[in-house]
């Protein structure tokens, strides 16, 4: 029977949280679900997965808490389970930014559907299209003529946001990430910076896929589980993380003569 892999997230005020927890991981636990929740005063994070009917049970119980009525998911499937274990955590934040003022539960920059997207892209209108994740993430791929930024961890996104030429900030924008909760943040930081026209990608990297497969994509789409990467049509791609490094490496690269299982890789390897 194959795994049903569930992604969501919603920017809600929450509260009671300690005590949402402890439920939130009794439910889980006894419907055999793995992966991960994260919750906060300004929100939930949350990606799972197990049988499909569990998975459905849970999302209705997330649906029934006030604030989450409107909690939509991004399905895919696996043949394994993805996750190792179920953790229910409290964060300060369910996606760490650190910038005073953003807050996505009342104010995010206009949402730009998948095929809306595709559309601009067919068309090649005069945009920028910006990759908010990380420079690991990038490396298995991103949209063709995608803007990049040299960063480790979504922390110094606005860093390297005020390090980009000014000129860009006159062009229309299109933020995109994987599952779109980074730039719920990021683009109206980008508004705060002084951007003029800010959109971001509704649904991230995989809706787009969900709706528009590998049109304009170079590579694969990198997913924080056992699974790594998947393609266009949301397959398991064959990618792995260094045991050493954590850096992904595509099936091309596990080839190398400096990967050496739970070793090195051909990033390491010199250390």
């Amino acid at each position: 029977m194959s795994v049903l892999n569930a992604a969501a997230y919603k920017f809600a005020e929450l509260t009671e949280l300690p005590e949402l927890r402890e439920r939130l991981k009794g439910e889980c636990h006894s419907l055999g679900l793995k992966g991960s929740i994260l919750i906060s005063p300004e929100g939930i994070n949350l990606f799972i997965a197990g049988e499909p009917s569990a998975v459905e049970k849970l999302l209705l119980l997330l649906r029934s808490i006030p604030g989450l009525e409107a909690l939509e998911e991004k399905r895919s499937e696996s043949e394994e389970q993805p996750f190792n274990r179920m953790l229910v955590k409290i964060k300060q934040e369910i996606i760490a930014f650190g910038v005073e003022g953003i807050n996505p539960a009342r104010h995010t920059s206009p949402r730009l559907p998948a095929k809306d997207l595709k559309r601009w892209l067919d068309e090649g209108r005069d945009f920028l299209l910006l990759d908010t994740r990380n420079t690991y993430e990038v490396k298995l791929g991103t949209f063709e003529g995608a803007q990049t930024l040299p960063i480790r961890h979504f922390r110094k996104f606005p860093e390297a946001v005020r390090q980009l030429p000014e000129e860009l900030k006159k062009m229309p924008v299109v933020s995109f990430c994987t599952g779109g909760i980074r730039c719920e943040k990021a683009a109206p930081f980008l508004e705060k910076e002084g951007f003029q026209e800010v959109y971001q990608l509704e649904g991230g990297i995989l809706k787009y896929f969900e709706e528009c497969g590998g049109a304009h994509w170079d590579g694969e789409c990198f997913v924080f589980d056992k699974r790594v990467g998947v393609d266009p049509a949301l397959q398991e791609t064959g990618s792995q993380l260094c045991f050493a490094c954590q850096e992904p490496l595509t099936s091309g690269e596990l080839k190398d003569p400096r990967y050496v299982y739970e070793v090195s890789c051909p990033y390491c390897f010199e250390q």
